[in-house]
């Protein structure tokens, strides 16, 4: 069964490019099935997966809303069930698929939060030091907002994508898709300034990352979102920001400011253009709660 496995994790990384980020995810959600339908820890055999049925699988998502799991955490604890069971099918380990007539639960769609426009402002003004932390965290600051990245697509920058651009970014997004991205004047000129003077003392050693920590070597997501939580908590105390509350900011604003929706998908990457739908939707909210606070008979 460590070779099945194996062989998963491989077509999950290799053919369908998954992050390591994601595969930590769908390991966990299957470690958990796993559990559930053998009581113990590990890997089940081949055998025992033969035998699961429909049933099986429904006990488990029943378990899980017993314990108090959302509808978006059972349904992605199943879409990891799903897909290894698809696997096996198609290597021709098990003859029949027990997650073929599950129903995924039907998910309310959240509206993102976003930031307003003078909130990002204040966030954006925080870091004023000519330090190299400083400099860096002011030009990561802008480049979030003012491309609206993904915090994945953040870190993994290197310094020429970045250098000799006339304002552009070049971006590695989803599935290894390569896309330009505008930076304003704000951004290029806090990017500069990092290069110029803020990179060069954090450099320890040859390092082709763009965003450096203070040990020389690639600034992580995680020291990106602790960097963030850190300056909001200055300004918007008991808010929960992230990094993708700016990319949510970055396509809010530039739609509340006219831009058209297709450039705005192109500009965050996103696959189907249903995606980027859903801020329209908050700029629409955003305009209903002007209209309620400030007209006399709303």
């Amino acid at each position: 069964m460590e070779a099945v496995w194996r062989s998963f994790e491989m077509v999950l990384m290799g053919e369908r490019q998954l992050s390591p980020h994601t595969w930590q995810a769908y390991r966990r959600d299957l470690w958990q099935f796993f559990r559930h339908v053998t009581g113990k820890e590990g890997l089940p055999s081949l055998e025992a997966l033969q035998k699961l049925k429909p049933d099986d699988l429904r006990a488990f998502l029943g378990r899980l809303q017993e314990r108090g799991y959302s509808r978006r955490s059972v349904a992605r604890k199943l879409a990891a069930v799903r897909t290894f069971f698809r696997f096996l099918l198609r290597e021709g380990l098990i003859q029949e698929d027990p997650a073929r007539l599950l129903h995924t639960p039907k998910l309310g769609r959240p509206l993102p939060r976003v930031l307003t426009i003078r909130e990002a402002a204040l966030l954006l003004e925080i870091p004023q030091g000519e330090d190299p932390a400083s400099l860096r965290d002011r030009a990561i600051l802008e480049v979030l907002y003012g491309a609206g990245l993904r915090i994945s697509e953040l870190v993994q920058l290197n310094a020429p994508d970045a250098e000799g651009g006339e304002g552009w970014l070049r971006v590695l997004g989803k599935g290894g898709k390569e896309r330009l991205v505008p930076l304003g004047r704000p951004a290029q000129e806090a990017l500069g300034r990092y290069l110029a003077w803020g990179r060069p003392r954090l450099l320890r050693r040859p390092e082709e990352a763009l965003f450096l920590n203070q040990r020389g070597g690639r600034l992580s997501a995680r020291g990106v979102r602790t960097l963030l939580s850190r300056y909001a908590r200055r300004i918007l105390p008991g808010r929960r920001i992230t990094p993708h509350t700016f990319r949510h900011s970055f396509a809010t604003h530039l739609l509340d400011g006219g831009a058209d929706l297709r450039l705005v998908q192109e500009w965050l990457g996103h696959a189907s253009l249903s995606t980027t739908q859903i801020y329209t939707h908050v700029s629409r909210e955003r305009l209903q709660e002007v209209y309620r606070s400030a007209h006399p008979r709303a």
